[in-house]
């Protein structure tokens, strides 16, 4: 059954009290729907006008055990083409897209490098958040635009326009940001997380990575895992530590309590802010999560 027959039978029988949106404007154009925000800024940047551009879940989602909402399924269900992570980020997402009949998909970690997560019960299995690194990003930016022409053909050369310049500006954003980490002395750069969210920052920037736990989708914040990086903050005397934004940051404060390091501020990672937020795009994001770092470190936390 195709999605808006499915929709429709849904409705009628009273299974959900919801109706679609309607984009007047937008109605015409080609859609698109991402599982997660920064996918849809990124989407945007390679589409242009020529396409609309939906978040499946909403600013400040965390998005790994995220649990989709009838208003999930209804933003999605006109779409022409989805875009989603890949990687075993989107846990939910195979059922989600079951429901979705046979709209067409693309997996954006597709080509990129991974890096292994290290310990943890998805030890050895590539580490998701692949669009926090130069290389992923432009992977991902390659990705976007391949399905947009698949799709899209009659805009082919809009989409390959636009992916080369959103790639330049990513590379202009990033490279400034790695030259002011790499100012800072090498002993104190270590990047402290609560999620082992920044593997591939980490690997651009030169740092050396310490988290409370590998994976959101695992146990967070246990004792034992509290008291392992607190161990390590000590033993080698690193001056901050950070937390997501998508998280609860209390174990993270508690070791910087427990050890006398700076709690440096929050990261972003997983979701952008709303418009009026701190990081309403993926540069931004960049921006503001090399800026906390550059700060922590340097002494200048909350």
């Amino acid at each position: 059954m195709g999605i808006r027959r499915w929709m429709t039978a849904l409705l009628a029988v009273g299974c959900w009290a919801v109706s679609a949106p309607t984009f007047a404007s937008d109605e015409a154009r080609f859609k698109v729907a991402t599982t997660f925000t920064i996918l849809a800024d990124m989407a945007r940047n390679v589409a242009g006008e020529h396409a609309q551009v939906v978040s499946i879940t909403r600013p400040g989602a965390e998005i790994h055990d995220y649990s989709p909402t009838p208003q999930d399924i209804v933003r999605a269900s006109d779409a022409d083409l989805i875009l989603y992570n890949g990687f075993n980020l989107e846990r939910w997402f195979e059922q989600f897209l079951n429901h979705l009949g046979d709209v067409p998909s693309a997996t954006l970690s597709d080509g990129v490098r991974p890096i292994a997560i290290a310990a943890g019960d998805y030890e050895g299995m590539p580490n998701p958040h692949a669009w926090m690194g130069l290389e992923g990003a432009e992977v991902y930016v390659d990705n976007i635009r391949d399905a947009l022409i698949a799709q899209d053909p009659d805009h082919a050369q809009a989409y390959r326009d636009n992916a080369a310049v959103y790639k330049k500006q990513i590379r202009d954003t990033i490279e400034p940001l790695r030259e002011r980490i790499g100012r800072i002395p090498e002993s104190q750069r270590w990047l402290v997380s609560c999620e082992g969210a920044f593997s591939y920052l980490a690997r651009d920037f030169g740092m050396k990575e310490l988290y409370l736990w590998p994976i959101n989708a695992e146990r967070t914040g246990t004792p034992q895992q509290v008291r392992k990086v607190v161990d390590a903050v000590r033993q080698h005397d690193i001056p901050a530590v950070f937390c997501e934004s998508t998280v609860n940051t209390s174990p993270a404060r508690q070791v910087a309590r427990d050890t006398g390091a700076h709690y440096g501020g929050v990261l972003y990672v997983d979701s952008l802010s709303k418009a009026d937020g701190p990081v309403p795009t993926y540069l931004d994001l960049l921006r503001v999560d090399a800026q906390t770092i550059a700060d922590g470190l340097h002494g200048r936390g909350q």
